[in-house]
């Protein structure tokens, strides 16, 4: 990696310029706060101990940790080369901007609505794991039945709570961001803490390391490993939310790069010390997958500590959940507006203004929750719904991250590099990257029960089926609207439709 002296702050919003966008966002937020966004919405908090009920099932113990050991060294991969593409191309559009300079329009057509996709979806899962959280503290204090229809009133609540805080400005998201990143790493270490502790017995490490557990209705123990992969990989998602907060941040075609990177390191370690910690505390294993309050995680605690400690120790992982919400709100609405800007949603008109008093552009937020409220409609029906909301966060995005840095790779000596790159491990690290992402797109379209049926089935291809298709019917609506400027800010053009969107 190959830092240079960080740019100061009139080159950044030159360097936008040349781009070909005028600077319409407020630059306000550092490389602390860069960072902070895409290690909130990662938010080891929020993913392990949601899906620790679905490891718990689909490979056990030792999938968990050695597939969380293994997936997050893909996945800095993964950033590395995202981060360096990131540093060339610092924009709030991020990944359909980076393949549409590299690739051209149709790649960045394409790439923009997976990402968009994943946004989306993972806003709904972010937020609806919260909600079975909240259910599941309610469930200890008061005796709450979480029924679906409870759940996805919380939810709704969550989502209102999100759009509100956002409105308010890059500012407030900047400083909830650097809180929530603090919060995290004082949450695990006092949840790994007190279950080392408190608890009178403990798991063996050859049960945590070792144990294979498969309830998924499949035979074959590699194939459910491999689904077990899930926890891991949905969690390492999100970290693209520092290169859509890149116009909003100080030198940003460092900070961004840097935020993407620290952001997947810290999570990887702090992660597997959490998942280790629980495991280990684990009192009895069917009684935790059965729980009854809907959340093993919940049920380690209840064994291991007590209502007190346990009831105590959710509120923490809630707040967590709640800030890693908010960030991915922010970072999906900038990818809504940097879309829109670009003219490939209908409606951009609207999607694109900003507010002249907070420089936020408030419909972007509100459609991002919006949509996110709509996906996550399914869990009223299907006690497997929720599952495949994760899934669509990890089929939509995970591609997209992979697609700029495909085409940084084919574009060899032609890619002009920014300020913070890879040097000569730019082309090995590059490819690790794309074959890792390759291998988990197919991967995660299979199902994850047996047997197949209507309330078991992997929706996450039929999700990325419909939204290619109906991507590829809009481009056919669209494409004469559609198109990143292809020179620096400044023509006729881009001045008037960049006015019209501004309020």
């Amino acid at each position: 990696m190959s830092p240079s002296p960080e740019l100061p702050q009139q080159d950044e919003e030159r360097r936008l310029r040349e781009l070909g966008y005028r600077p319409v966002l407020a630059r306000r937020m550092g490389g602390f706060g860069n960072f902070a966004i895409s290690f909130s919405v990662i938010s080891i908090l929020s993913g392990c101990m949601t899906l620790y009920g679905f490891g718990l099932n689909t490979g056990g113990p030792a999938v968990m940790l050695w597939g969380w050991a293994g997936v997050g060294l893909f996945v800095l991969c993964v950033g590395l080369a995202l981060a360096e593409v990131t540093s060339a191309y610092p924009t709030s559009g991020a990944l359909y901007y980076m393949a549409d300079r590299l690739g051209g329009r149709r790649w960045g057509w394409y790439t923009g609505w997976l990402n968009l996709l994943g946004l989306l979806g993972a806003i709904a899962g972010i937020d609806y794991g919260a909600a079975l959280f909240t259910g599941a503290f309610a469930n200890l204090q008061w005796g709450f039945a979480p029924t679906p229809g409870k759940t996805m009133l919380i939810f709704c609540a969550i989502l209102l709570l999100h759009a509100v805080l956002n409105l308010f400005g890059v500012r407030v998201v900047s400083l909830l961001n650097s809180v929530s990143v603090w919060w995290h790493l004082a949450g695990v270490a006092l949840i790994v803490g007190a279950l080392a502790i408190v608890p009178d017995h403990h798991r063996s490490p050859s049960f945590v390391f070792t144990t294979f557990v498969n309830d998924t209705g499949w035979s074959n123990p590699l194939y459910v490993a491999a689904i077990g992969l899930l926890l891991a990989q949905y969690t390492f998602s999100g970290y693209d939310a520092s290169a859509h907060l890149s116009e909003e941040t100080s030198r940003a075609s460092v900070s961004a790069a840097k935020g993407i990177v620290r952001a997947i390191w810290v999570s990887w370690l702090a992660g597997f010390a959490l998942l280790a910690g629980l495991t280990f505390a684990i009192q009895d294993y069917d009684a935790t997958r059965t729980t009854a309050t809907g959340v093993p995680p919940a049920q380690i605690l209840l064994d291991g500590l007590g209502t007190g400690g346990a009831k105590a120790l959710l509120l923490v992982v809630i707040v967590a959940q709640l800030f890693c919400g908010n960030a991915e709100v922010a970072a999906a609405s900038r990818m809504v507006f940097a879309f829109s800007r670009d003219g490939a949603l209908p409606g951009s008109r609207l999607w694109r203004t900003v507010s002249a008093r907070t420089q936020t552009p408030v419909a972007a937020v509100w459609l991002s929750v919006g949509v996110a409220g709509v996906l996550a409609l399914p869990s009223l029906y299907s006690a497997t719904a929720y599952n495949a909301v994760t899934a669509i966060n990890v089929i939509g995005i995970t591609p997209a991250y992979a697609i700029p840095v495909l085409l940084r790779l084919r574009a060899g000596d032609r890619f002009r590099r920014g300020p913070w790159h890879l040097g000569r491990w730019s082309r090995p690290v590059g490819w690790v990257a794309v074959v890792w992402v390759a291998c988990v797109t197919v991967l995660f379209c299979l199902p994850q029960s047996s047997p197949v049926t209507v309330g078991t089935m992997n929706y996450a291809a039929v999700a990325l089926a419909v939204v290619l298709l109906l991507a590829s019917v809009w481009w056919y609506v669209a494409r004469r609207s559609y198109g990143t400027p292809t020179a620096a800010y400044g023509s006729d053009r881009d001045q008037a439709e960049l006015a019209e969107g501004i309020i």
